[in-house]
């Protein structure tokens, strides 16, 4: 890899060069299946996900007390264990997720017995909830230090 971000290399035809960026990894790496049958947070009718969909979930007892924190509340899905929050595609680049959150690319919801209920919908046609005031009050919640405000050691 160079220092740029970019990675270079040949292909099976020849030594052509191809250039994937940081960003067509992380997808290729997000592309790759898990085990098991999978279960996705079902946008509900009439909403559009232009930004694509992830979603990340919390313990059942952290997602009342986020409500409160965020300016606004897009489609919000719940079980007993967790309360998941619909949010735009890549909403994981560059953050970090403080646990127990738990980051869900494609709003996959990972060893479910069952797929966890709509508890609330907003008015509009977005689903999204905001990831930064979303990650900021889970980072809140938890006690944790936002990836920004982190020292940076050498």
């Amino acid at each position: 890899m160079l220092g740029d971000g970019v990675v270079r290399g040949t292909s099976v035809a020849g030594p052509r060069a191809e250039v994937l960026s940081l960003d067509t990894l992380v997808r290729l790496k997000r592309m790759q299946q898990a085990s098991g049958p999978l279960r996705r947070l079902p946008v509900p009718e009439g909403m559009t996900v232009p930004l694509g969909c992830d979603a990340v979930s919390v313990p059942a007892r952290f997602g009342p007390l986020l409500l409160p924190r965020l300016p606004r509340v897009g489609c919000v899905y719940a079980d007993r264990a967790s309360w998941w929050w619909i949010v735009p595609s890549d909403s994981d680049v560059a953050l970090e997720w403080p646990a127990p959150a738990h980051y869900a690319t494609g709003a996959v919801v990972p060893d479910a017995p069952h797929t966890p209920g709509l508890i609330h919908r907003p008015a509009g046609t977005v689903p999204y909830t905001p990831p930064i005031p979303l990650y900021l009050a889970v980072c809140q919640v938890t006690g944790t230090t936002p990836v920004w405000s982190r020292p940076i050691s050498a």
